[in-house]
């Protein structure tokens, strides 16, 4: 019993966290703003694909004559042993010619395949970190992931061998139809008369392989997200002892991948099967009502052999088309979901005329600000206040006051639903975003180590600093102390998030970067919440170093690191209760005096 609720939790674990999916029937539009893509290369590959392309298939058209008709027909039929020489000698040369001319084919359309993906991935990138943290809040980090990576990793078949193949089997189809009626007409409509079917069963099929591509990209997307999640998490799994419970979702997803996996793999191989059924119903048409032409002496033997050879290149390329379709349904389910992507935009706007300010105050004014995460509840009131340049004002307050929306504001990584934030006095929805943030610096709580080197991570704030600079920087917040001891000093290599450092290290390392960046606005958000009494001690100095001429805004649950602030604000839920500084408002004993009563008397329990 407890077995089958298991399972059923991770179902519906599983059902809940899904993609959701994109219904969209497919669309040439679509796929034509796909192949934009191929617009910077249209005066070098694409041409040169082109012409290799036009080249191989004229080689190819011309060799069944060459054998048939005028080999058969007529040094073989009329016993000319000179121009029999003559046309090995010249279908040997087309042979060779047509292995160089593919060479050239096969290396130019990789090249331009790669180029395209290596476009559309770069803008996909790129696109995405434009986008506003709202777009984060609402999908996990290996869904971003599998759109960058996976999904573009599929169209690169598409764009590699698909469009070139396309050209290539249009004009192979349209060429080789155009030789079989002027070689026998009567003998090309009876073949041609197989194509209605294979046409009707062929698009019966098509909306069905497109959905079930679709439904194998949503599940590789919840696949490669659980992957990262459990990556990320694995010290909180095996602490909870959740192993179980993690490989049996993984069970269940990577279950759902193999089973979607498979049936779109099935309804695909449908169409390749059916189409050889088909060459052999036309080859038996062939053989049968050719074989009365050449008895009747309607055609010649060497005009059989020649049609022969063309009736395959015809089922050839239908063949590949089928087959080119099958990635054109996988290349569209992909699309659909980079396009979805691609056509999100930020939630935070520039303004048609941004305001740039080369050098801020640092002057903050909240007006009457309201704001929400989402409709259920506001996470500011209506609040107002003020803070002077180069003042430091502390936010306290219980978790969910808005302390934290405040700091998200003045950067703003979201609008306010109601009111105005101003810089300076101005509206900060009116400047540059460039202009804003490269002079705000934020140290948060959850520090994040960069894969690279310590002097790679430090020069992060400031990708121009030198060596010399990114040293100062360390030895002001006392960080140097602990890098010098590391084996290889600055050069230290350090893995994602900087698992060989304690938590204390890189904070200091995060004051160190922003130190490096010289902003003129200072948010700390529980920069110290994770340090030692020690450490906090080499801190609250460096502080006094950082903060001199800038505004700060601190957020503290520890309310000891605040004393020194000129002004502190006590919040709760979205309120401003109380005002001042903390002489006056420990004189007034409100909010903040029992505030700072229960967390020494917490001090003296432990």
């Amino acid at each position: 019993m407890e077995k089958r609720q298991r399972k059923q939790r991770v179902l519906e674990r599983f059902h809940y966290s899904q993609d959701e999916e994109i219904d969209q029937s497919f669309n040439w539009k679509q796929m034509w703003r796909l192949l934009q893509y191929l617009k910077p290369y249209s005066k070098s590959l694409l041409p040169l694909s082109f012409l290799t392309v036009i080249i191989s298939t004229a080689i190819r058209l011309i060799i069944p004559i060459l054998i048939g008709v005028y080999t058969l027909d007529k040094a073989i039929g009329e016993k000319d042993t000179t121009l029999l020489f003559q046309l090995i000698f010249i279908i040997s040369c087309l042979y060779v010619s047509s292995y160089f001319v593919n060479m050239l084919r096969i290396r130019w359309m990789n090249k331009l395949g790669q180029n395209v993906i290596y476009d559309l991935r770069k803008h996909l990138f790129t696109h995405v970190q434009s986008l506003s943290h709202r777009f984060f809040d609402q999908r996990s980090g290996g869904s971003i992931l599998v759109r960058v990576m996976n999904d573009i990793n599929s169209l690169q078949e598409l764009f590699t061998n698909g469009v070139i193949n396309l050209l290539t089997d249009f004009l192979l189809l349209i060429a080789t139809i155009i030789i079989l009626f002027s070689l026998d007409a009567k003998l090309t409509i009876a073949i041609m008369v197989i194509l209605p079917i294979m046409f009707f069963i062929s698009t019966s099929l098509r909306k069905k392989i497109r959905k079930q591509w679709q439904s194998v990209r949503l599940v590789q997307s919840k696949l490669n997200s659980h992957l990262n999640e459990s990556i990320q998490g694995i010290r909180v799994t095996q602490a909870f002892i959740q192993e179980k419970e993690n490989t049996q979702f993984f069970r269940g997803v990577n279950k759902e991948n193999y089973r979607t996996w498979n049936q779109a793999v099935f309804k695909n191989a449908m169409f390749g099967p059916f189409v050889e059924i088909t060459n052999a119903v036309g080859s038996a048409i062939l053989i049968w009502y050719g074989a009365y032409l050449v008895a009747s002496g309607d055609i010649t033997v060497g005009e059989f052999v020649s049609f022969a050879f063309y009736l395959g290149m015809f089922w050839e390329p239908i063949s590949r088309l089928g087959q080119l379709y099958n990635q054109l349904l996988i290349g569209m389910a992909s699309s659909e979901r980079i396009f979805e992507f691609l056509d999100e935009r930020p939630v935070i706007a520039e303004a048609h005329k941004p305001v740039s300010l080369p050098s801020i105050r640092g002057q903050i004014d909240f007006e009457e600000v309201e704001f929400s995460y989402d409709a259920s509840r506001k996470a500011l009131n209506g609040i107002s206040f003020s803070i002077n340049a180069g003042e430091t004002v502390a936010l306290v307050g219980h978790t969910g006051s808005g302390k934290t929306t405040i700091a998200n504001l003045v950067s703003r990584f979201y609008d306010v639903t109601k009111g105005v934030v101003k810089i300076d006095g101005h509206p900060i929805d009116e400047l540059s975003l460039v202009s804003l943030r490269s002079q705000i610096g934020v140290v948060l709580q959850d520090t994040f180590i960069f894969s690279g080197t310590i002097m790679e991570n430090i020069r992060f704030g400031n990708p121009k600093a030198s060596d010399e600079e990114v040293i100062a920087a360390a030895k002001v917040v006392g960080a140097d102390s602990f890098i010098s001891q590391l084996t290889d000093g600055y050069e230290t290599e350090v893995e994602e998030r900087g698992n060989i450092l304690s938590v204390g290290e890189r904070q200091l390392l995060s004051f160190a970067r922003t130190l490096l960046a010289e902003p003129k606005i200072l948010i700390l958000d529980e920069a110290t919440a994770s340090i030692d009494t020690a450490t906090e001690v080499k801190i609250q100095k460096a502080l006094r170093t950082l903060l001199k001429g800038r505004t700060a805004i601190m957020i503290a649950h520890r309310l000891s690191t605040i004393r020194e602030a000129d002004k502190i604000l006590v919040l709760d839920h979205g309120h401003i209760l109380e005002e001042g500084s903390h002489d006056s408002l420990m004189d007034k004993q409100g909010v903040y005096y029992e505030l700072v009563k229960a967390q020494y008397r917490m001090i003296d329990v432990v």
